[in-house]
């Protein structure tokens, strides 16, 4: 079954899509993510790498109209993994400006209720680094784009099209 044009995306509070549902506005998408710039790997030798420096945590809010279509986003880096080793606790601390960055950008939706979702894939670019819901192939053999990932939160969408998904 090909990928469908509008993708549902469960609500699972307390979990990984806690922070998606709709306002007036529209329906929006949240998230507290690290993620490593494109291309970047962690080969052999990777202790040595300086990935700490690379790894970086974001707060991220894709807000879309009613039909699903992508807006606009809002991303924001707190910081790298190397500065949250160095001050691991605090109001200060990476996660800790993520979350506040994060509450901030929801509590600007007016009228927002948490629930499920319905959105157009869409793609961006920020410090390097993919954002947004991607189709792609992961089936073996010919055919169609079969899959939906959620950059770079790393959640796969496919066949049954539920709002269920892989991590």
């Amino acid at each position: 079954m090909p990928v469908p044009d509008v993708i549902p995306i469960s609500h699972e509070p307390g979990y990984r899509t806690k922070f998606i549902g709709r306002y007036a506005d529209g329906q929006f998408l949240g998230s507290v993510t690290y993620a490593f710039p494109d291309g970047f790997s962690l080969d052999s030798g990777w202790e040595d790498s300086g990935w700490e420096e690379h790894k970086r945590l974001y707060a991220v809010l894709h807000r879309f109209d009613s039909e699903g279509r992508h807006i606009d986003s809002d991303i924001w880096c707190a910081g790298t993994w190397a500065e949250q080793q160095r001050r691991p606790h605090g109001d200060d601390s990476v996660p800790a400006r993520a979350d506040t960055r994060m509450a901030a950008m929801l509590d600007g939706l007016p009228r927002r209720e948490y629930g499920d979702v319905a959105i157009r894939p869409f793609r961006l670019t920020v410090d390097g680094v993919t954002f947004g819901l991607v189709v792609e192939r992961h089936a073996e053999g010919e055919g169609d784009d079969d899959w939906a990932e959620l950059y770079p939160d790393r959640l796969g969408f496919s066949e049954q099209w539920d709002g269920s998904y892989d991590t």
